[in-house]
């Protein structure tokens, strides 16, 4: 037993001396490099390469493209007069603009004494007095520095630009003087060896498909004013290209580079220390060939739409394809036509652009009927228009006949959503009826809205999302108009969600990443986020999806997918209004059209929104109709069934 202590005993003496070693060789390393970092000045590399951006099967979108650059590093020591040397040289070579006024001023101060021919002895007197500073001194020179004086050549003014990139910001570190210069220019640079003056490459975006999703994609630039401290905590420098919006911002933390590191010798040259390191990867949930075939879909049927008549307001259309599964998007469609016949890229505009979407919202406003239990699941009634109290009849967009919960949903019956709007409010139809509607009611239906993702933000990756437009206006018309989809606005992308969620049972965030990767190692992945259940029971939920089956195998939408295919969805035609004089005021009525849906309806692997906005006037008939979200739609999913 003494043997077993002792040896104990031993052990934990050996332990602790080895905590302590430890301690003592980790605590010099510590302060080695706090000494190192003191005595010594590091300085980062000019910029590293982003992250590339790739789609979902590793096609990259967004790269990087090394520029010529040429850089000046001060030398110590070195004089004035040496330096307006180097930048003439510089000038004889490189296609430089011509300095601003400041640079100009700046430029004659260095070349004239600095200036002191334009302050007064009374005013020298006074600075010693301590009755003007140094800088009330520089701020009297700059004034009094007039146009004649500064009125140089061409030349001059270029070489007055160039010496002050030498001599702006912090001393020790490199300044660009001139950036994706030529073979020729680099080269005669680089071997005319001038002291302090180096070539390397900087990097810049480059986007391998052109315009498609680059505002998507967002930009690169200068850390903005509001944004610097920001910026600065984080390890950032003032003169670093930073992601300024959309998914280059969202994914700014992985997507920059680490910077080469230098050392700063004696007579401030650069010795490097750690070399430039690429940001990790964005690859994206986006399939870039459907993408790109879905703009081709979009921007067709645009053109073939225009050869009809009163399609004068008919620019825009958008299609957006996911997984309804997880709220991954694989396709962001969005194209306009412009004056030139030319289209843009407008899918940025799924996020901040809104419409009423009409008939395309009854899978969830009937919802409102299922759980205040106002509507028996099979029960008939007959379809008919109604007539509030001084509000103008409101009818289906046809007769309809005996419908139920399934069928008014097949075949778009107002009526049918009228008659739950007027239930929720107490009262049972009559003739010139006075609902008394309350804010309560609009809420239970936005709240049921919300519910499926309409009129909330869908939380998508994406800065600066909005939502749709909300009314505020609380009258008995405007609750049956909300019932249909014909009052509160939705984004493209609310739609969306709404249309997953009919499909998943759940309100999933939508997103655009899939994973972060550095090179073969995943460092982050999208998890499937659900930001709440839908305010409804499964076997209500799945009498909803059952009548989005009739949509489109005999009600409205039957022309839309090819015959036989399993699919769920909703179409709706609604009315819109425009300000076509830009006077402020709206005075067009415009007729738009949706649809919303997914397939396999049972599993779905697909889910699908178009919108096509004021594809014709109100009560002007157009053949146009035909190529809005119906054709759309149709091709779309063909190629959809074809190739995946």
């Amino acid at each position: 037993m003494k043997k077993f202590i002792s040896f104990g005993v031993i052990v934990m003496v050996f332990v602790l001396f080895g905590i302590k070693l430890t301690n003592i060789l980790f605590n010099n390393f510590y302060y080695a490099k706090k000494l190192d970092e003191k005595t010594n000045i590091y300085v980062n590399g000019t910029s590293a390469p982003r992250g590339r951006i790739l789609d979902t099967n590793g096609k990259v979108l967004v790269d990087n493209i090394g520029v010529k650059t040429i850089y000046y590093n001060k030398i110590k020591g070195i004089k004035s007069s040496d330096e307006l040397k180097i930048a003439a040289y510089l000038v004889e070579i490189l296609d430089v603009d011509e300095g601003n006024d400041k640079e100009l001023k700046s430029y004659y101060l260095v070349t004239n004494n600095n200036g002191k021919d334009l302050i007064t002895k009374e005013e020298y007197d006074l600075l010693e007095k301590r009755k003007l500073t140094k800088e009330d001194i520089e701020n009297k020179k700059i004034e009094r520095i007039t146009d004649e004086m500064i009125n140089y050549d061409s030349t001059t003014k270029k070489i007055a630009h160039v010496y002050n990139l030498m001599n702006n910001g912090y001393i020790y570190s490199k300044k660009e003087i001139a950036k994706n210069v030529s073979e020729g220019e680099y080269a005669k640079i680089i071997e005319s060896k001038i002291p302090g003056v180096t070539g390397e490459l900087s990097w810049e975006r480059v986007y391998l498909y052109g315009d498609t999703l680059k505002n998507v994609f967002g930009r690169v630039g200068s850390i903005t004013k509001e944004l610097k401290n920001d910026y600065l905590n984080n390890g950032y420098e003032l003169t670093d290209l930073v992601g300024i919006s959309y998914l280059e911002k969202e994914y700014e933390e992985y997507l920059k580079g680490k910077k080469a590191k230098y050392k700063v010798g004696s007579d401030y040259s650069l010795t490097k220390v750690n070399e430039e390191e690429k940001g990790y990867d964005l690859v994206l949930s986006i399939d870039i060939d459907l993408q790109m075939k879905v703009e081709e879909i979009i921007k067709d049927k645009i053109n073939l739409g225009k050869r009809y008549g009163n399609t004068e307001y008919f620019k825009d259309g958008y299609a957006i394809v996911s997984n309804p599964l997880t709220g991954e998007i694989l396709a962001l469609g969005g194209q306009r036509l412009n004056d030139d016949n030319s289209f843009s890229d407008i899918s940025l505009n799924t996020t901040n652009k809104s419409y009423t979407i009409g008939s395309a919202v009854k899978g969830a406003t009937i919802g409102v009927g299922y759980k205040y239990n106002l509507i028996t699941p099979g029960a008939f009634i007959n379809d008919a228009c109604v007539k509030l109290y001084l509000v103008p009849e409101k009818c289906s967009f046809k007769r309809l006949g005996k419908v139920n919960d399934l069928t008014a949903l097949a075949n778009s019956s107002n009526y049918y959503q009228y008659m739950i709007a007027i239930k929720l409010t107490g009262n049972n139809y009559k003739p010139n009826v006075k609902l008394n509607a309350t804010k309560e009611h609009f809420d239970i239906y936005r709240n049921m809205l919300a519910s499926f993702g309409l009129g909330v933000k869908t939380e998508i990756d994406l800065p600066g999302e909005e939502i749709g437009i909300i009314g505020s206006t609380i009258a008995d018309d405007l609750l049956l108009n909300l019932s249909i989809g014909q009052y509160d606005t939705y984004t493209p992308l609310e739609v969306l969600q709404y249309i997953n969620s009919v499909a998943s049972g759940k309100r999933m965030k939508l997103s655009l990443m899939k994973e972060i990767r550095n090179k073969d190692d995943v460092i982050l992945k999208n998890d499937i986020n659900i930001l709440n259940d839908v305010d409804l029971d499964e076997d209500s939920l799945e009498r909803i999806r059952e009548g989005m089956r009739l949509v489109l195998s005999e009600g409205t939408g039957k022309f839309y997918v090819p015959q036989g295919f399993d699919f769920a969805g909703k179409t709706g035609t609604s009315e819109s209004f425009l300000d076509t004089n830009n006077d402020g005021k709206v005075d067009t009525a415009t007729i738009s059209s949706t649809f919303t849906g997914f397939y396999p309806s049972e599993d779905p692997k697909f889910s699908l929104v178009v919108i096509t906005p004021n594809i014709s006037h109100k009560n002007g008939k157009t053949e146009a109709f035909y190529y809005g979200a119906s054709k759309i739609t149709k091709d779309i999913v063909n190629f959809l069934n074809s190739n995946y």
